[in-house]
């Protein structure tokens, strides 16, 4: 078992594990760790604990040091600056006329890299821009292209749900989400229903999306013959939440509601 504690460095961002080394870290404390994209400041999410080797990637880097005040004044001066290179960003964008949207700026604590973060609809020549912001920063250039997906969650927003969107609150990742699991659910396959603000199939859709799968064994498909109360039917629809199947009786009177117990689905000849 290793020592481990966890850093994250965005909100709602990817958490990574560090070697807390001399340092006692608790819960919510700011610290200076070394990273592959050099120094960086971050906020400890998951104290101090054991965890098996398997669980880590190695090398496993060490927490330099707690924060300061300081640290925590240079994080804001370098919020400032990223402000001024989005606005700077911009105008050598619209000077090279490239298609491409700018979403976000980032400088990393140390000042030796500014990551700019775009989308677009394909590949960008951009070798004359970095050119040109090397010459302004004086410092590395990086530009990365982004998906939709990661331009939602960095810029943030409201979902249909009145919430402020889960991607932007609190997922680390982007789960696979499918149609499949939206017709496991009984929803509208509309997709202005079902989308999130992103154009892409809502990650909500994946909370319950293993409940609903487990759920569906135990009920008879649509179209199936089953035997009630009141004699033999064909399954309309069920309702998983309700735990209800609606039959349509075989003499086609009339389409009746039974609870899951009520109803037993007939073998295939």
């Amino acid at each position: 078992m290793i020592n481990v504690v966890g850093v994250r460095f965005k909100n709602a961002g990817k958490i990574y594990y560090f070697d807390p080394g001399e340092t006692t870290p608790n819960l919510g404390d700011n610290v200076i760790v070394e990273t592959s994209r050099g120094v960086e400041f971050g906020e400890v999410v998951v104290a101090p604990k054991q965890v098996s080797e398997d669980e880590i990637v190695s090398p496993l880097k060490r927490v330099v040091r707690m924060a300061t005040i300081e640290d925590q004044n240079k994080v804001g001066e370098n919020l400032e600056k990223e402000t001024e290179a989005f606005n700077i960003c911009l105008q050598k964008i619209e000077k090279h006329g490239l298609p491409m949207k700018l979403v976000d700026v980032e400088y990393t604590f140390d000042v030796s890299k500014i990551i700019f973060y775009f989308t677009a609809d394909g590949r960008v020549d951009f070798r004359e821009l970095v050119r040109d912001l090397a010459s302004v920063f004086r410092t590395r250039i990086e530009l990365r292209q982004i998906g939709v997906r990661d331009e939602a969650k960095l810029i943030g927003g409201i979902g249909s749900c009145g919430r402020v969107l889960c991607c932007k609150a609190f997922l680390g990742d982007f789960d696979p989400v499918s149609i499949r699991m939206a017709k496991d659910q009984n929803l509208s396959l509309n997709p202005n229903k079902i989308s999130g603000i992103c154009g892409r199939l809502m990650c909500c859709l994946k909370y319950e999306a293993d409940t609903y799968k487990k759920a569906r064994h135990l009920f008879p498909d649509q179209g199936d013959t089953v035997s009630t109360p009141e004699g033999k039917g064909r399954v309309i629809n069920t309702n998983v939440l309700k735990e209800t199947v609606l039959v349509q009786l075989e003499d086609g009177s009339e389409i009746m509601e039974y609870t899951l117990e009520d109803v037993k689905k007939e073998k295939k000849k």
